[in-house]
């Protein structure tokens, strides 16, 4: 499933072909991805210009000056596409095409159909069942080592588990919470409320750093992924852990190897020896 990384770089790559562009035409070639596209949604969208393309955890808002808002979620294989309007015919799991008034066609294709395409007057957004209690951004000014100490207080769960949970940071993913924790010598195993105010504030620093270092790269492309522009990410050349199953530590002064174990049916990727 694309990450925080990969729903910003589809974000950026967005900018360029959508934002300050009118919407002529809206195609929807189907009704229901995850769940139904509103039956308005074509009449509310076409006509409009979009002022703005935000990122909210793994949720893409684009802003039109109508006052909508609209909210796509990638799935597991969602991805924007950028083509010259009419150039070629849609692909099978092309199902939402947004035409601009500088001859683009913005694609939605998703094969697998877990992504979601909906609507909200912007005025609703926060109060939007999507969002109204999610936790903070890891990139966002609250996001330190006091809220998140506040959020692990009291979790008996592991650490690993606790990072996953949107109630506590929002859009980090298995892979890069078995990055950062790796990263920060903790082991996906410790207890959530056990980690140590110092640990907490060191983990903080390194979410955020791998976050910024992959979202530079372009994000991750494992299977489906890639950017508007398709263009392929590259962050996962750069991994220390995810994946890396059998392979020495990289961390300075540890001779372990990387091992996979199985946290709540997702393969954690750690190293035993310094990762405490």
């Amino acid at each position: 499933m694309p990450e925080l990384p990969e729903v910003e770089t589809t974000r950026r790559g967005l900018l360029p072909a959508l934002e300050g562009r009118m919407i002529t035409n809206v195609i929807k070639r189907r009704d229901k991805i995850r769940i139904m596209i509103p039956e308005d949604f074509e009449q509310r969208v076409k006509g409009a210009s979009v002022n703005r393309i935000a990122r909210r955890a793994k949720y893409l808002q684009i802003f039109l000056d109508s006052g909508d808002v609209i909210i796509c979620h990638l799935g597991m294989s969602g991805k924007f596409i950028i083509k010259d309007r009419d150039s070629e015919p849609f692909e099978k799991h092309d199902h939402v095409i947004f035409e601009t008034d500088h001859g683009k066609a913005i694609i939605y294709n998703d094969p697998r159909r877990f992504g979601l395409m909906t609507i909200c007057s912007e005025i609703l957004l926060e109060d939007h069942v999507l969002f109204k209690d999610m936790a903070a951004e890891p990139l966002g000014n609250e996001f330190n080592g006091n809220y998140l100490a506040s959020k692990l207080a009291n979790r008996k769960t592991p650490i690993k588990t606790a990072l996953l949970d949107q109630h506590v940071v929002v859009g980090l993913g298995n892979i890069y919470v078995c990055e950062a924790l790796n990263l920060a010598k903790i082991s996906p195993l410790r207890k959530a409320s056990d980690l140590l105010d110092p640990e907490i504030e060191k983990l903080v620093r390194i979410i955020r750093d791998v976050l910024l270092q992959a979202i530079d790269a372009g994000g991750s492309s494992l299977k489906d992924f890639a950017g508007a522009d398709g263009n392929l990410g590259y962050f996962q050349h750069q991994f220390v852990a995810y994946g890396k199953e059998g392979e020495r530590c990289h961390n300075e002064g540890c001779n372990g190897q990387i091992e996979r174990i199985n946290q709540s049916g997702r393969s954690t990727f750690y190293c035993p020896d310094c990762q405490k």
